[in-house]
């Protein structure tokens, strides 16, 4: 057993009689390993880019909440009024009637 490490570790089975075999399988095993190293490569990105989509989901969020906010401020009749006395539109002094209109039925 001593023997057969000290055989790889000196790399003495690249070399032998039936090195094409060995050969085959290290470029085997360096092609998988260069494939998982891609796959993982591109498994961190996903989760970087992932990472800042929700980054940006979150800033657009706080965006819509405060614009949301600025609207139903400048729905307030207060703030209506303040904007049309400035075009020179006041309320009205008098409450507005109802016109009620009867059908004659025949």
């Amino acid at each position: 057993m001593k023997k057969g490490i000290l055989d790889v570790l000196k790399g003495k089975f690249l070399v032998s009689g039936d090195a094409p075999k060995h050969w085959l399988f290290i470029i085997f095993v360096s092609f998988l390993a260069t494939v998982m190293i891609g796959s993982s490569h591109s498994a961190d990105r996903k989760v970087h880019q992932i990472a800042a989509l929700n980054e940006e989901v979150k800033e657009l969020r706080s965006e819509f909440v405060e614009l949301r906010s600025d609207v139903q401020r400048l729905k307030l009749e207060s703030t209506i009024t303040k904007i049309v006395e400035s075009k020179g539109l006041y309320p009205s002094e008098t409450p507005p009637k109802k016109i009620k209109v009867k059908s004659f039925k025949e």
